[in-house]
């Protein structure tokens, strides 16, 4: 799940239409785990076709892109690669929790108890090959720009907005600004009144813009500074030290400088700190990608998405949408176009 510094920054709220003529690129894996996780039925069972097929990440992809291109947003969907291997740990955790929470979950049901079923469910997501696929087919149908990352998603976002190929990098984790996103966008793709999981409360969720810049001279430190302040936490490659969150982390990192005098002074040992470090600050990235949206192939998506279930009325209409947001949008740009001229 990345690092939490939300207690860290204040981001600014923004509305999708304050985004229009942006293209952003979406860490797909982190949006796809969303929808798999929020679009289920009352009792937790996902979305599924009468094949038993789960339809729950289609839903969401179809919809919620179409929000975002209706808003005159254009998505790249950046697709994770093959995990770096100090990354088997969380990966083993996260197969733990899920297991746990299956169990919870079936135990729930049995006892009649849906809401603490379907939070429990919340917990289950998982991405199987079947909806890789099928998430990469639906997308590419509609004619939406996919990209292979070597390996994290998120870093080769990051690596995109940096070139400036992109606005932002779009993902609810903060490590695109580890791994040196300018401006990182989160809840891009889920914004309304959620449910904070595991709690009988609801909150209202809304698009943030966070610029790296205000952010790390807010906190004093810079992008280097931070890597080290969150390998001290823990990241997605290593536990970190025990009672160290983002507060006492950023005290440590402004006091001593870098996490080798920090660790010198706390007389604790992180061995495969410098390996992390470099695969924040120097990873692997592809430029074998195209970031401009392609035609809607109607027909494919509409035969695609009935072999799921889906109403080909309900479909046709957000095709419609999408059609016809792209003609606005192309006629703004190409106003503005005149106007500077």
């Amino acid at each position: 799940m990345g690092v939490n510094l939300s207690g860290l920054t204040e981001p600014r709220t923004v509305e999708l239409s304050e985004l229009r003529g942006r293209s952003i690129a979406v860490d797909a894996y982190n949006t796809i785990y969303q929808f798999l996780s929020i679009i289920r039925q009352p009792d937790g069972y996902p979305l599924t076709d009468d094949k038993g097929r789960v339809t729950s990440h289609l839903s969401g992809l179809l919809y919620r892109t179409a929000n975002l291109i209706e808003a005159g947003i254009e998505p790249i969907f950046v697709f994770d690669g093959k995990p770096h291997e100090l990354k088997s740990g969380t990966i083993s955790e996260r197969k733990e929790r899920r297991e746990k929470a299956e169990q919870e979950w079936q135990k729930a049901i049995r006892e009649g108890d849906e809401k603490k079923a379907f939070s429990k469910a919340q917990q289950t997501s998982r991405m199987t090959p079947e909806i890789k696929e099928s998430s990469v087919e639906l997308l590419r149908l509609m004619g939406v720009p996919i990209v292979q990352a070597p390996s994290d998603g998120e870093a080769q976002g990051a690596y995109m907005c940096a070139k400036g190929d992109v606005w932002a990098s779009a993902s609810q984790d903060f490590d695109s600004l580890l791994f040196g996103a300018p401006r990182l966008l989160r809840n891009v793709t889920i914004t309304g009144r959620r449910k904070v999981p595991g709690k009988d409360l609801y909150r209202d969720v809304k698009t943030e813009v966070i610029e790296a810049s205000e952010f790390f001279d807010a906190l004093g430190i810079d992008r280097a500074q931070l890597v080290d302040m969150c390998i001290l936490m823990g990241t997605d490659f290593n536990g970190g030290i025990s009672g160290i969150g983002p507060k006492k982390g950023l005290k440590l990192i402004k006091d001593h400088g870098d996490i080798e005098h920090a660790l010198a002074h706390l007389g604790v040992e992180i061995p495969e700190y410098q390996e992390i470090r470099d695969i924040f600050l120097n990873g692997h990235y592809s430029d074998d990608y195209v970031t401009k949206s392609g035609p809607v192939d109607r027909d494919a998506v509409i035969e695609f998405m009935r072999g799921y279930d889906f109403s080909e009325n309900r479909v046709t209409a957000v095709l419609d949408r999408i059609e016809g947001s792209r003609k606005v949008n192309r006629a703004k740009r190409a106003q503005c176009s005149l106007d500077a001229f």
